[in-house]
């Protein structure tokens, strides 16, 4: 009979925080009720990357991010919004990564910085101000060029998911 009693006891304080694990999301609940809107402004692109839409690709992922896996919206201006995510391009390498017998590189990888600041609208100073980075890595040898903007966009959404949860776990 104790044995019984202990195992119920273990299965109720196993429920219980099991429970608490599964409502425990990052797709707006934390987000304080007065934050309603955010900003996300094209970032500039300073790393001379030779991808004229680095900087688009990045404001997609951030926007996908803060917007469609929240209940924020999009503000057209920074005055208008209750908290806003700016900053700049500022690094992309693309380096060889793996190399085959014969020196030639196979495999490259793409680095991309960037540097980020995330504040509330009504406060004196940023909740960060701080660098984030990705990378990811393309075979040179099938096709270069789509290869390169493949892992571009993987080092972009590796970046934007950073963003994204710097942010709600400081909320």
């Amino acid at each position: 009979m104790t044995f019984n009693k202990r195992l119920f006891g273990g299965l109720i304080l196993f429920s219980l925080l099991l429970a608490g694990c599964i409502s425990y999301s990052f797709t707006g609940a934390s987000i304080p009720s007065d934050v309603r809107s955010i900003h996300i402004p094209f970032f500039p692109d300073q790393s001379q990357s030779g991808l004229g839409d680095l900087s688009d690709r990045l404001n997609r992922a951030l926007t996908n991010r803060f917007v469609n896996q929240s209940r924020l919206s999009l503000a057209n201006d920074q005055e208008s919004s209750d908290a806003f995510v700016e900053g700049a391009i500022q690094s992309y390498t693309n380096r060889p990564f793996s190399v085959r017998g014969d020196e030639q590189a196979d495999v490259n990888e793409i680095q991309i910085t960037i540097r980020a600041t995330f504040q509330y609208q009504d406060d004196d100073e940023a909740l960060w101000n701080k660098n984030f980075s990705g990378s990811a890595t393309y075979n040179t040898l099938e096709n270069p060029v789509d290869g390169e903007i493949e892992a571009a966009e993987e080092a972009l959404q590796q970046i934007a998911n950073n963003m994204f949860n710097d942010a709600v776990s400081n909320w």
